[in-house]
């Protein structure tokens, strides 16, 4: 009889003991499974956040070029008009000849009415295209990365800058241009003009120094190597 109750006893304390076994093990198994679905929930929306900056990235940068090339391309469109209104204006006042002295003048003042609002264009996509650059920098960590972006934000400012004061050229050029007179058949400056002659050359220095800066931005941003950079795949 007390082997039958030691057996009886052992089976039921052992059959306890891995029922607690049991119990434990899916005690466990649910801590687990839970802390697994917390951490995938987690890593899902870490994924979800990086995407979602690298897609803001990309469209930032990109939507910035595309603005910054138009920047230029009205730029160099102005550059094209101003140059001429420069060049008709100059031999207005060497000619000799009335009518030509008036043609070249009327071109003088065409020319820089067709530059004026490209120049302006400019300006404000410079305006534009350097704060997409700038916004574009909170979504990404990589130091060389902030680094180019914060080069092409100087970059827009200083064309900004550029495109403003050759707006600027091109309207004083203009009212000189309106202030040729012909006295014995030559071409001359009325009086009023002295002090637009001043507001103009005083203009064309500082562009000297702006275009002079802003080339230096150019060659930087050309000469800064970054390995591996694709703003379409760019890792945070």
């Amino acid at each position: 009889m007390t082997k039958a109750f030691d057996r009886n006893m052992f089976i039921k304390t052992a059959a306890a003991m891995i029922g607690v076994v049991i119990v434990t093990y899916f005690l466990a198994d649910i801590s687990h499974q839970s802390k697994i679905r917390e951490l995938t929930t987690k890593h899902n929306i870490e994924v979800e956040t990086i995407q979602e900056k690298n897609k803001k990235f990309t469209n930032g940068f990109l939507e910035s070029s595309v603005v910054l090339d138009s920047a230029r391309e009205d730029r160099a469109f102005g550059n094209y008009y101003f140059e001429l209104a420069s060049l008709f204006y100059n031999i207005a006042l060497s000619e000799k000849n009335s009518s030509k002295i008036m043609s070249y003048k009327n071109k003088t003042i065409d020319n820089c009415s067709e530059a004026m609002p490209k120049y302006l264009a400019s300006h404000m996509n410079f305006i534009k295209s350097s704060e997409f650059f700038n916004s574009t920098i909170q979504y990404t960590v990589k130091p060389n990365y902030i680094k180019l972006l914060k080069l092409y934000v100087n970059l827009t400012e200083s064309g900004a800058r550029l495109t403003l004061l050759r707006y600027n050229a091109s309207k004083y050029l203009k009212y000189l241009a309106e202030n040729i007179t012909i006295v014995n058949s030559s071409a001359i400056l009325t009086e009023n003009a002295t002090e637009l002659m001043e507001m103009f050359n005083e203009t064309m220095m500082m562009y000297g120094s702006e275009l002079n800066n802003f080339e230096q931005q150019e060659q930087e941003i050309e000469e800064y190597d970054i390995e591996g950079f694709n703003p379409i795949r760019e890792p945070t």
